[in-house]
């Protein structure tokens, strides 16, 4: 009688993947900019998120699957600290890792029979990981991230993690083709979004695990988005410090207080003038140390076609960040085409940190327009 083969998982981290977020760098693609990243206190994310999904399988399907990844914090590290004793597919020059070092990692996984491949990092990650497997091959991202447009990831590690249990050891759940995008990260920092698509990946469909594509905003509700912005702005005239997300809807405001916005940036507005450009997560902190009891608040508005808050290109707005400011003090503001397009879905938020996630749960005020809310749900 023969013993039914264990289910195998490949893994692959890019270690240095989401580092830009928090101090305002959009990105980390290319070794140069990984270094300014460290250099301006960034710290690596992309294993410790890694480690949160790889966690949830083990757990759940203790020894009973064959892992392959590649040497040390490619993958092998995290593998180690929870115990398992993976299978080595690739190896790295010296201390840093390259797209060739992923791509390589995971042709040698479909070489040794993968099932599915994991892997951690943000859409110059799932471009390598798409022109390793193509649609051969299924595949879930872990969102570590800056910028996510790609429809394969997961809408949180743990969610990657779980995704990964029921279509390893339950019933095949079914795959679909997923667009893998990116955009120019050069034009991306000088307020430039240029997006296009890179390849299909096939990826395990269920409902609520993998975040949707990233819709652009449309020009149909300008007058509503006039609407929103007078609103905000009229609350703008009190003393307090006014902290205004990423985005066309947030730069609206911006233009009705004729202040300048960064577009794709964290600015710091007081008393209708912008007082802070791009700032980092370090540099909002030390302006809320710096408040002595004056109110500061946060105007965001969820991604569209995806619902993110908080955790998608906004990394500035840390878990810390949100924590001082608190709850109420959040304002969320959107057209009612966006969030029409959200098709009744909730908003989500992927912070890295459980307990403000759980924080921010539960129901929203959103401005709609002038004069104008809604109540909506926080996943």
């Amino acid at each position: 009688m023969t013993s039914t083969p264990l289910p195998t998982l490949g893994l692959i981290v890019n270690p240095i993947a989401g580092m830009g977020g928090r101090v305002g760098l959009k990105g980390t693609d290319g070794l140069d900019t990984a270094e300014r990243a460290r250099a301006l206190g960034a710290t690596p994310l992309s294993p410790v998120r890694a480690q949160q999904a790889l966690a949830i399988i083990v757990e759940r399907l203790g020894g009973q699957f064959r892992l392959l990844t590649a040497a040390g914090s490619m993958g092998e590290s995290i593998a180690r600290d929870l115990g398992l004793d993976p299978e080595i597919v690739a190896t790295t020059q010296g201390g840093t890792t390259t797209g060739e070092d992923t791509e390589f990692a995971a042709r040698q996984m479909v070489e040794r029979g993968v099932d599915l491949v994991l892997f951690a990092g943000g859409d110059g990650t799932a471009r390598t990981i798409c022109a390793a497997l193509g649609t051969t091959t299924p595949a879930i991202g872990i969102p570590t991230g800056v910028k996510m447009h790609s429809a394969v990831y997961a809408t949180h590690p743990r969610t990657a993690g779980e995704l990964a249990v029921r279509y390893l050891a339950g019933p095949p759940l079914r795959c679909r083709e997923s667009e893998v995008m990116d955009i120019d990260e050069d034009a991306f920092r000088s307020g430039r979004v240029s997006a296009r698509l890179y390849g299909m990946l096939l990826v395990p469909q269920e409902r609520r695990s993998i975040q949707g594509l990233k819709s652009g905003s449309g020009g149909s509700d300008a007058a509503e988005l006039g609407g929103i912005a007078g609103e905000i702005a009229g609350r703008m005239r009190d003393d307090g410090l006014w902290i205004l997300g990423p985005g066309t809807t947030t730069r609206a405001v911006a233009d009705v207080i004729g202040a300048p916005k960064t577009l794709l940036g964290v600015d710091l507005y007081s008393r209708g003038e912008r007082i802070a450009a791009d700032v980092t997560e370090r540099q909002l902190l030390a302006h809320l140390d710096a408040l002595d009891g004056t109110p500061a608040r946060i105007v965001v508005t969820p991604i569209g076609g995806q619902g993110y808050l908080f955790g998608r290109g906004n990394q500035q707005l840390s878990a810390a960040v949100i924590r001082r400011i608190g709850r109420p003090n959040l304002i969320v503001i959107a057209t009612s085409a966006k969030l029409a397009a959200l098709r009744g879905e909730p908003f989500l938020v992927d912070t890295g940190d459980a307990e403000v996630d759980a924080l921010l749960a539960g129901y929203l005020r959103v401005v709609t327009g002038f004069g104008a809310e809604t109540v909506y749900r926080v996943g």
